[in-house]
């Protein structure tokens, strides 16, 4: 019972950090409220596993301690689960995710829930000696998560321009990187009238590497398609989405079939497309064995 206060701030404020941490937005996921419920449950579990490891910790429950290690452990399976989910859903979208961009979703979801045990465990630590200060670093703690919950985004490492749309006889470019060969005369007088073509250039060699990743690529595709939007059935190739590169200088061109032909809601979109932790290269740091 002396700690049963103490307990209960922790795990308050655990829960609202999940809670400020849960959003769906234009990806629609997690659904809403299914997703939506599933996911605070599992930040309540994770707010109480780190308030309780504090009064077994002081008690020198050692036994208790190791049980809330294993209960720990079982986050991991978050992280499954969300693979799984998202893999499955990926099978209907015209324009897929991708295995890169889900694979950092489900990474998020599961890191998430250590964030939220961290402040549960933090706050009852501190609100153990003194309530008010308890509630005071529940509330810093607040904040600390809402400042990790986004990453870099992609317009921190690349310009974005508008690129031309052209044809050469049957090879499509945008601007002077070519992207496929469309043979149909009928698709190419379509993807004249409403395609757009988007250069995207990295500012330093890190970005090179970086925005070179397949799975950076195509999560860009998806925000646009998914934002604004695509001009795209099953069964119609030649209109899907696709990137190339400038193997000379790292530029790359996308071809996109909005349902909205504006540069501008597509430059806005693409600025905040996320940088995936899996395409983040620093060659840069590498030892190349240059002398000076």
């Amino acid at each position: 019972m002396n700690y049963l206060v103490s307990v209960v701030i922790g795990v308050a404020f655990g829960t609202i950090s999940r809670f400020v941490l849960l959003r769906t937005d234009f990806r629609q996921y997690p659904s809403y409220p299914q997703g939506r419920f599933i996911h605070l449950s599992f930040g309540f579990i994770a707010a109480f596993i780190g308030a309780v490891a504090v009064p077994s910790v002081l008690e020198s429950n050692w036994t208790a301690v190791t049980f809330l290690g294993l209960a720990a452990t079982q986050f991991r399976e978050v992280r499954k689960m969300e693979r799984d989910t998202l893999e499955q859903v990926d099978l209907s979208e015209l324009v897929k995710r991708g295995t890169p961009f889900i694979e950092g979703m489900a990474q998020a979801f599961e890191s998430r829930n250590y964030l939220v045990m961290f402040t549960a465990l933090i706050t009852t630590l501190l609100t153990v000696f003194n309530i008010w200060i308890g509630i005071l670093g529940g509330i810093a703690m607040l904040f600390i998560v809402k400042f990790n919950m986004s990453g870099t985004l992609l317009n921190a490492i690349a310009d974005i321009s508008e690129g031309e749309i052209r044809f050469e006889g049957a090879n499509l470019y945008v601007g002077d990187i070519h992207i496929k060969n469309v043979g149909l005369k009928v698709n190419r007088k379509i993807i004249m009238e409403r395609a757009v073509g988007v250069i995207v250039t990295p500012k330093n060699e890190n970005s090179i590497v970086t925005l070179s990743h397949l799975g950076q690529r195509q999560a860009m595709l998806h925000h646009v398609a998914n934002v604004l939007g695509c001009y795209l059935d099953s069964g119609e190739p030649s209109f899907i989405p696709l990137s190339k590169r400038n193997m000379d200088d790292g530029r790359l061109g996308l071809f996109i079939m909005p349902q909205e032909k504006d540069f501008k809601q597509i430059k806005t979109v693409l600025e905040h497309v996320p940088v995936l932790d899996s395409a983040i290269r620093l060659p840069s740091e590498g030892d190349k064995g240059k002398r000076k």
